[in-house]
């Protein structure tokens, strides 16, 4: 059990098969991967098991853990032992003493509790998590719009500019966290304030995207009065809605229609070739936006935290 010795390895650790192999080649040039936060085990020239973590870059830190492979030609029980004692052996060579570890991420078919196989991989993984402390956190749905299908029309009620600043921006940020149905902003609220949660998200994230500002849109009434807002942006490997939502004074009006349709027409203008969401499962009446948006559940996430 190691650490891959660099890029000559990455065909080693490609044996196992998994959606994000195809951009782990480029995540190791832009520095968001280093091969030390890559581990495999092997039994001569098998690969056994593998975790990788992923980082922003330029951060000394991995940011979360998304490979966990086993290969399921061994028996169960000892593939999951394996996938265990590798997750333990990277973690302590690989994260800081005492430090939690960052969450889990894995992509799932969105019918993954239909197929017993693909139900069989998704839960050994788990397994192998809660065997070392974690939980599930939240599952999520992974959204797509193509050009293929239509851009909604606008509704008409509202009016869109770009944001002014920063801290209009937080302070939108941090009146929309009022009733949030998102997990990851809840579990934020439980440990700081709202608008310490706005900056965690806003420096963590948002500030971190290249793309135009000035796509970034503020959703009024007539008069000027802001009802919501919508962040199109490119999070480097895709066109997304990085961020989406309607004040608590008014929602229920069914505003959020017309801003997604924004938020899409912005990015559908750059001649992108999918524009990218996702929200909650538990999340209903966002999703049920992105559905008439035209938005399809591609794929969903679970996240698995540690305590």
């Amino acid at each position: 059990m190691r650490p891959i010795t660099g890029r000559e390895e990455l065909d080693l650790f490609c044996r196992l098969p998994y959606t994000l192999n195809e951009g782990l080649a480029h995540d190791l040039a832009v520095g968001r991967r280093r091969p030390e936060w890559m581990w495999v085990a092997v039994c001569g020239d098998r690969l056994l098991a593998r975790v990788a973590w992923w980082s922003r870059p330029g951060d000394d830190a991995p940011f979360i853990l998304d490979v966990l492979d086993l290969d399921d030609g061994i028996p169960r029980p000892e593939r999951v032992d394996i996938g265990v004692r590798l997750l333990r052996a990277a973690t302590a060579s690989t994260l800081p003493n005492g430090s939690r570890p960052p969450e889990y991420s894995r992509f799932i078919p969105p019918d993954w509790r239909e197929t017993t196989v693909t139900r069989q991989v998704v839960e050994e993984r788990m397994t192998v998590l809660e065997r070392t402390g974690a939980r599930l956190f939240v599952e999520r749905l992974r959204l797509e719009w193509r050009p293929a299908s239509p851009v909604p029309e606008p509704g008409g009620r509202l009016a869109f500019r770009p944001v002014h600043d920063t801290g209009e921006l937080l302070a939108l940020m941090t009146s929309v966290l009022d009733g949030t149905l998102d997990a990851h902003g809840r579990d934020d609220l439980t440990r700081m304030s709202a608008h310490e949660a706005a900056v965690k998200h806003y420096e963590e994230e948002l500030a971190r995207y290249t793309s135009p500002r000035d796509w970034w849109r503020v959703a009024t009434l007539p008069h000027g009065e802001p009802v919501g807002f919508v962040l199109p942006a490119h999070n480097g490997y895709n066109p997304v809605i990085a961020y989406i939502a309607v004040l608590p004074g008014h929602r229920g009006n069914g505003y959020i229609d017309d801003i997604l349709t924004e938020g899409t027409r912005v990015l559908a203008e750059q001649d992108v070739p999918r524009i990218r969401a996702s929200t909650d499962l538990g999340n209903t009446p966002m999703a049920h936006a992105f559905q008439r948006a035209g938005y399809v559940n591609f794929e969903r996430e679970i996240n698995m935290t540690w305590s």
